[in-house]
């Protein structure tokens, strides 16, 4: 294992130690490994709150700022936050106007989310909560009970956070978040495992001439293993499964996220795969984010997401958004 860390036990600590120094605009809570917004949420605004296992950044500490999420609160690497964290998240970004949690469907994420907000319901904040799965790999898997929560989230973190911005009610930012979940489906491939500080050496084995399709953002095992294939024939095994879970047709945001090893020459090259497939089933890409956003530590692969969008959702998806994750139009 060769990383740029001091003790395994160490990573989650001294790396967000690290997001402060590099972003003095946000706030660490480092007793309760928080990451917050440098100021507090204003009074009337609905404030945002995610979170989840950390080694897939920048989601989601990386999407904190003006724009999308006032706080997110990071796990041990693939661990969920406990409880206390989200509790504690929730509390500092509360103005009064209410809270709206965005969970990854994967059964820690869930329990301990529900537990926090029936803890903070009792101390008077009143919370929702939105839980993304939009995984069409496999029905369950390792972790979750249903399918997995992977790149729709981080789609839906900026446009609901666009609508809280702009002064929407709880009410409001809740129903528009349920649309995007429905409308979002993902399906990502790994060429290769990653590797967990805290284990020292890959995940899964995954020989040289061999690949993972429908893998998950923790190494679970996807629909199947076939053999390496050129990037035409991987696009269609992504793709395909999209389309054919949902009608995709029309208007659309696409995110092709990055593994966290794969290099940005060879995801702009699966995305020109990729583009044409849509084209021709009918959907009109128009908004697409090519890069590393949810990742899985080391893995090369990537993760295909397609949200069917409106044109509210469009105006929202290109409002201003200032984050260490994403920043345009400010």
């Amino acid at each position: 294992m060769k990383k740029f860390i001091n003790a395994p036990a160490d990573v989650l600590a001294e790396s967000l130690r690290g997001v402060q120094a590099a972003h003095p605009e946000l706030r660490v809570d480092t007793a309760n490994r928080v990451v917050l917004r440098g100021e507090p949420t204003r009074e009337g605004k609905v404030a945002l709150v995610s979170g989840g296992g950390s080694g897939h950044e920048p989601m989601h500490g990386g999407f904190v700022g003006t724009g999308m999420l006032d706080a997110a609160c990071a796990g041990e690497v693939f661990t969920s936050p406990t409880p206390d964290q989200i509790l504690a998240a929730t509390r500092a970004a509360d103005s009064g106007a209410g809270v709206l949690h965005i969970v990854k469907n994967y059964t820690g994420d869930v329990l301990n989310f529900e537990m926090a907000a029936e803890l903070a319901s009792g101390e008077g904040i009143r919370v929702e909560s939105v839980v993304v799965a939009d995984d069409v790999a496999v029905q369950d898997s390792t972790w979750t009970a249903g399918r997995r929560g992977v790149g729709t989230t981080v789609v839906l973190e900026k446009i609901v956070g666009a609508a809280a911005e702009e002064g929407a009610d709880l009410d409001a930012v809740l129903a528009l978040a349920q649309r995007v979940r429905g409308n979002g489906r993902s399906m990502g491939v790994a060429l290769t495992s990653c590797t967990v500080p805290a284990a020292g050496k890959p995940t899964f084995d995954l020989p040289d001439d061999q690949m993972e399709v429908g893998v998950g953002i923790h190494g679970e095992p996807g629909r199947e293993r076939r053999t390496l294939a050129s990037a035409h024939e991987i696009a269609r095994m992504m793709v395909e499964p999209i389309l054919a879970d949902a009608d995709a047709t029309g208007s659309a945001i696409v995110l092709l996220s990055g593994l966290g090893a794969t290099p940005l020459i060879e995801l702009y090259l699966l995305f020109g795969e990729i583009a044409p497939l849509l084209a021709e089933a009918g959907v009109d890409v128009r908004r697409s984010l090519v890069g590393d956003y949810i990742t899985s530590l080391d893995m090369a692969g990537a993760s295909l997401t397609v949200v069917r969008a409106d044109d509210e959702m469009i105006r929202l998806w290109d409002a201003p958004v200032v984050t260490p994750g994403l920043r345009w139009g400010a």
